[in-house]
């Protein structure tokens, strides 16, 4: 149990919050506007094990390939390998394994999804190490986590439409937005090591900027999605609500006061996730005649 303790904390397990919600939010739009009905409980199921396959193979992989650096910084060298909580044998046993999942998840899905598995596999490979020759770093994980929603998309409809490739977009920007507010605490370090990022860049004042110019562009696909996937007023009033989350996650982050940035990044995107998948369940599933 324990070493079951230290796999779920080296992946990150909460964080699957971030994802998750969007991920069926692209199955239940897909469903509705692509079928004409919901998804299925089975689509449902299986959606969700090739996200946790998924995610938990790009956080192994994460931790492994990043081992050298985590262990020269003082915020990360307390993680499972450098720690030596884990072994490298360890983490690539479970990075099979969850490729194994995943597979076997898509397999059941559709066969577009197993076509497309080698793309997915492919970025989620690359952008761990994207930190070391381009700050744009943050932009390739935003659209390397975002193929959640896109999967979520294609598992249930089998095809590409512009209302999902639109999502997609919506989700990476938020995702690349948040990931630079992350970065902003390990400027020095990524500078003194010669790592490539926005904050240590352009430095945390403009990273900031970048950050909530890449969160008007979410803000802005989430209400384009609102007249092109036809949706109804509870949806846009979750998607206010989300304004408010994202007003309020970058009002609390300032460039000489990170002290909240925790706050900022895990407790109000994880709830802007929940809000904007419940009330698009709530427009779609509930309420929709």
């Amino acid at each position: 149990m324990n070493k079951v303790k230290v796999f779920l904390e080296m992946i990150k397990f909460e964080h699957t919050i971030f994802a998750l919600p969007f991920a069926f939010m692209g199955a239940l739009l897909g469903s509705v506007v692509v079928r004409n009905e919901l998804p299925e409980w089975a689509e449902i199921g299986w959606i969700f094990l090739a996200m946790v396959g998924a995610r938990s193979a790009a956080m192994g992989l994460n931790r492994l390939i990043d081992r050298a650096i985590d262990a020269k910084n003082p915020r990360t060298a307390g993680r499972a390998i450098p720690a030596g909580l884990l072994s490298s044998k360890e983490v690539l046993l479970f990075i099979a394994a969850s490729f194994a999942l995943l597979f076997y998840a898509a397999a059941r899905l559709n066969p577009l999804c197993v076509k497309l598995l080698p793309i997915a596999v492919a970025m989620l490979v690359l952008y761990s190490y994207t930190k070391r020759f381009t700050w744009t770093c943050h932009l390739f994980l935003g659209f390397t986590q975002a193929l959640a929603v896109l999967g979520g998309w294609v598992a249930v409809t089998a095809s590409f439409d512009r209302i999902g490739l639109v999502l997609y977009v919506t989700v990476a920007f938020w995702t690349a937005g948040f990931d630079i507010i992350y970065a902003c605490q390990d400027v020095e370090f990524d500078r003194r090591e010669g790592l490539y990022s926005i904050p240590s860049r352009f430095g945390i004042a403009r990273a900031l900027w970048i950050a909530r110019l890449f969160h008007v562009v979410t803000a802005g696909g989430l209400i384009v999605l609102f007249f092109m996937a036809e949706l109804g007023w509870w949806y846009l009033i979750g998607i206010l609500i989300s304004y408010v989350i994202l007003f309020y996650e970058h009002y609390i982050v300032k460039p000489h006061d990170l002290s909240r940035l925790n706050t900022a990044f895990f407790t109000m995107n994880g709830v802007l996730s929940i809000v904007v998948f419940a009330f698009t369940c709530l427009d779609l599933v509930v309420l929709r005649p």
